[in-house]
Order: structure tokens, then sequence, then C-alpha cells
């Protein structure tokens, strides 16, 4: 990790906890994702120009179970009150995707981004972003959830490190496919009546 002046500020803003899925309530949503994701090919340009090497659905409907993780994220992750997005984004990196340096358009959801790590861990790099050299490595492990709020949110970049790219102390951390399942709440000013 390499910090500067002010990393802490981003990641006080950056929760992960690990091991928040069971290997088993894995394989669930995976099995229930799965079908969805066979229809489509993988994209190699994302409308943003973000994401390379990608499939995505978006999900509103799931099995009783796999419900069960939907609230145990909303409810461990969020605030009571907050307004959640119907639809649950679920983006599949191919091995040799990445997701490059952006910030998520502000339009399309709130303060707070969730994200369940599936079927690999990852290396996200967070990049200030009126100064890209300042940045700090975040280990994404399987079956753990991240949360983004604030400056990590709005002020930095955030990537998901192609394989070879994916380093993490000095060490390799391989890149396997990876889905991970995206929880957002309504932009900020949304549905205030």
């Amino acid at each position: 990790m390499k910090l500067f002046p002010d990393a802490h500020r981003v990641i006080a803003c950056f929760r992960i906890e690990e091991n928040f899925i069971s290997k088993d309530e894995e394989g669930r949503l995976i099995e229930e994702i799965e079908p969805h994701l066979k229809r489509l090919r993988y994209e190699r340009d994302h409308w943003d120009g973000a994401i390379v090497g990608y499939r995505e659905v978006e999900r509103k409907q799931w099995s009783q179970e796999n419900q069960q993780v939907m609230n145990r994220v909303r409810e461990r992750c969020f605030a009571f009150d907050a307004l959640h997005l119907p639809m649950v984004h679920c983006l599949d990196i191919a091995k040799e995707g990445e997701i490059k340096p952006h910030v998520d358009a502000v339009r399309f959801c709130g303060s707070i981004i969730t994200g369940l790590s599936l079927m690999s861990t990852a290396v996200m790099r967070l990049a200030l972003e009126s100064d890209d050299s300042r940045w700090v490595k975040i280990l994404l492990p399987q079956r753990s959830v991240y949360v983004m709020s604030g400056p990590s949110r709005y002020n930095f970049t955030h990537a998901i490190l192609a394989d070879k790219e994916s380093f993490f102390k000095e060490r390799h951390i391989p890149r396997e496919r990876r889905i991970s399942v995206m929880f957002r709440i309504q932009p900020e000013g949304e549905n205030t009546t």
C-alpha cells in the first residue's frame, strides 16, 4: 500500500468485511446469476469506457435463500432509512478483463455503493482524481463485502486491476473471473417528496 498525506481519509471511507458470505451462499448466488449471464457474450467496451471484458445483468427478484443475503447486505452496510435502488447490479469480469480507473456518475446512484466479491479475490486501486500519483491499493477477498462512501466515492477513481497488474504488498494476487454483486442507493435529491 502506498500511502500519501490524507490517505487515512480514504481508508476511513472504505470498509471491508471478509467472509461476509459462506461458500454455500456464494455457490447459491452464482447458481442463480449464471443462467442470466450465460445468454450474454463478454463485451470489450463499456458505454463509458471504464470496463473491458464484462457481462452484466440487473436482478430484482431472488430465491428466498439469496434474498436473505440481499437483506443482510442492506441491513449491515447501509443506514436503516436508506432508499435502495430496487435492481441489484451483477457485473461479471472475465479473467482477462478489468475495470479501468473511473469515478462513478453521480446521477446513477447515491453516496454509498456496496459490492459482494464472488469467484475471485481482486485488488482495487483508488487514486486521487486530481493527482493519480496519490493512490492506495485495497485487497478485496473472495466472499467479502466492501462499502465505498464519502471521498472514496467521489474524489478518487477506482479500478479493479487486470491479472497482470494485480499486486498487493508486492505479491501477485491471481485474478480469476469475478462477479461483483453491487447494491446502490438513490441519488441525492431523488424521491424527496
